[in-house]
């Protein structure tokens, strides 16, 4: 066998692989999917599978008509875009320093850092803080317990530490400041690590339920994600508006709920094509030439 013909092999068998891979993986939201897009009969007599059975839009009908169900998805972007930009802030803000070896206490700082990694002082200890701090039923009690995670940190820190010292250097001979310095070098280069981090931040604020489920009260201030999990937890839409009965009865409640995971999912997942093309390495290549 020549090796033309071996590689040509292993692109299909590695190709069939990763196809497989890839549907194994959408197969569950693809079945989400279907269910919301079903009618009853076909949702109660257990007959969906990856494909809708007997089209029905009523579920999404009623989602996308529901003011309380829209006032939640608008805040919880509000509030995701300004976590995001938040911790990225105060997590350049921390990390570029570290990187230092001027910076006294340097060592010491790090080691807390990796600290908090490993013990926390638990949900009770959390919440006795945010009461006294008075942030129950703010926004503030969403954004300020999670604005720096140490391990975003540290990936932080590895990259900065990454790039030749000759760049900043030749910066400082020239009169830069550090700000400066950051600004117009470090964070230029560091676009990558950038987007991957943003993403973190942006998805585990998107995803996050608990902290509300602690902090949160006031159905104005309810994240999107503790709407769908007080959905399922009751196995009903309480939230919604009120439907007469002959509509509620030709809408069950596993139509809705499938409808509003779908709601709750895609907007995350536009995000991702816009900061594919930072996640490709190789930024720094002829950055310094020797």
């Amino acid at each position: 066998m020549s090796e033309r013909t071996s590689n040509r092999i292993f692109d299909i068998v590695n190709v069939t692989f990763i196809a497989l891979f890839v549907l194994f993986c959408l197969a569950p939201f693809v079945h989400v999917i279907a269910v919301s897009l079903s009618s009853t009969r076909a949702i109660t007599s257990g007959e969906v599978t990856i494909f809708p059975i007997e089209l029905n839009w009523k579920a999404y009908v009623q989602v996308f008509t529901d003011s309380a169900m829209i006032r939640s998805l608008i805040f919880t972007i509000i509030l995701t875009v300004a976590t995001t930009v938040l911790c990225m802030l105060f997590t350049i803000a921390a990390a570029y320093p570290l990187t230092k070896s001027k910076l006294k206490g340097r060592t010491m700082f790090m080691y807390l850092i990796i600290i908090t990694m490993f013990f926390s002082g638990g949900i009770i200890p959390e919440y006795l803080l945010i009461r006294d701090l008075h942030m129950i039923d703010t926004v503030w009690s969403l954004i300020l317990p999670g604005l720096v995670s140490p391990f975003n940190l540290i990936i932080l820190i590895s990259f900065f530490r990454s790039i030749p010292p000759s760049l900043e250097e030749s910066a400082e001979i020239d009169g830069s400041s550090h700000f400066r310095t950051l600004m117009k070098i470090v964070l230029p280069l560091s676009m990558p690590v950038m987007a991957t981090l943003a993403l973190f931040y942006a998805v585990g604020r998107w995803n996050g339920f608990q902290d509300s489920l602690m902090y949160i009260n006031n159905p104005d201030l309810y994240p999107l994600q503790l709407k769908l999990f007080q959905m399922v937890q009751n196995n009903m839409i309480s939230e919604l508006t009120q439907l007469e009965g002959a509509v509620r009865a030709k809408l069950p409640p596993e139509s809705l709920k499938a409808a509003t995971v779908v709601f709750a999912t895609v907007p995350i997942l536009v995000v991702y094509p816009w900061l594919q093309k930072y996640f490709v390495s190789g930024v720094m290549l002829g950055a310094v030439k020797g």
